[in-house]
């Protein structure tokens, strides 16, 4: 019996799993206000939405768990798109499956300056991507000479792949949940994912044991910019367009949903599952705060609060960590 309660006890306990338990209580109190909240169209509506944020989250998980940080993926992601669209306008033949090729490449090209600025040139990474966040912006309006690409220049194979599905399932979804499979696996079941939690725990001692810690900061950083990539592409398909002002603010809810799944700011620490649960959390407060009739203005305050809670939750949850740790080295 005291085994029974012990285990239900560490279930109920993690971090997933109070997650999970918000999320019930929180769709039941926004259902009750409204009805449409739990309709088959409002859930399609919710999750296709989330689909892009929560690709990013994976990689946005990756750079804070090296205790890093990257606010310059909406420009990427503009500038990404906005590279691929002006190329399809000119060449409209191009396969979609080389479009998403391209957009990963141009991505990733753009997450490994990153890391090479943080790296090499000793830049803090705030510092770095604050600045590649208005370099990428100007060169987006730079390239497309301050226009954008509209619908009816895009291939009509890149515009029906956000609504297409395979066996019923949105191919957006399909491609989200083939990100976060590989991902779960990647973080914690390669010898490269434990060196990316190393990296974060303790650089020091990573470093002694012989990590080279460039190598996994440009890794991390250029995962990141990839996966900027992709979504850039899944964003040309979905809008049907590409402008240069795409993705604008967009990192701060990509950071906001890893915050709530749990990933610490101070980095070693987070889950795939997690960050999931964040941004199943933080779309449906997107989705449901206009459906309960809250005022735009109360919109960013209450999400503001949330990852303000969810912060102090991180702290605070990290800080009985550290002293049950202590306590079993005492003893």
């Amino acid at each position: 019996m005291d085994k029974k309660k012990f285990n239900l006890k560490k279930i109920t306990g993690t971090r997933e799993m109070s997650l999970v338990i918000i999320l019930i209580v929180l769709s039941i109190f926004i259902q009750a206000r409204n009805n449409t909240f739990m309709s088959i169209t409002n859930i399609n509506d919710l999750v296709t939405n989330a689909v892009m944020m929560g690709i990013l989250a994976v990689g946005m998980m990756c750079v804070l768990l090296i205790g890093g940080i990257d606010i310059s993926i909406g420009s990427t992601i503009a500038f990404s798109g906005m590279s691929v669209a002006l190329l399809l306008r000119a060449h409209p033949e191009i396969p979609t499956f080389i479009s998403f090729i391209l957009g990963i490449v141009v991505g990733t090209l753009c997450g490994l300056l990153v890391g090479l600025i943080i790296t090499k040139g000793k830049v803090i990474p705030i510092i770095a991507t604050l600045g590649l966040m208005n370099v990428y912006r100007g060169a987006t309006y730079l390239i497309a000479n301050n226009q954008w690409v509209a619908a009816y220049q895009l291939p009509e194979g890149l515009k029906s792949f956000a609504t297409g599905s395979v066996l019923g399932i949105n191919n957006m979804i399909l491609v989200a949940v083939f990100i976060y499979i590989v991902f779960a696996y990647f973080i914690k079941f390669t010898r490269t994912g434990r060196k990316i939690y190393a990296v974060g725990s303790n650089a020091e001692a990573a470093e002694i044991s012989g990590i080279n810690i460039d190598r996994i900061k440009i890794l991390v950083y250029s995962i990141m910019g990839g996966l900027s990539g992709l979504v850039s592409i899944l964003w040309l398909s979905k809008y049907a367009s590409a402008q240069g002002d795409a993705a604008t603010g967009l990192e701060i809810d990509i950071i906001a949903a890893c915050v709530i799944g749990g990933v610490s700011l101070n980095g070693g620490k987070g889950t795939v599952l997690g960050v999931i649960l964040g941004t199943v959390t933080l779309g449906i407060l997107n989705n449901a705060l206009p459906l309960i009739n809250i005022s735009p203005f109360w919109q960013d305050a209450i999400k503001g609060l949330v990852i303000i809670l969810a912060i102090i939750i991180n702290t605070t949850s990290q800080r009985s960590i550290d002293r049950k740790n202590l306590k079993r080295r005492e003893l």
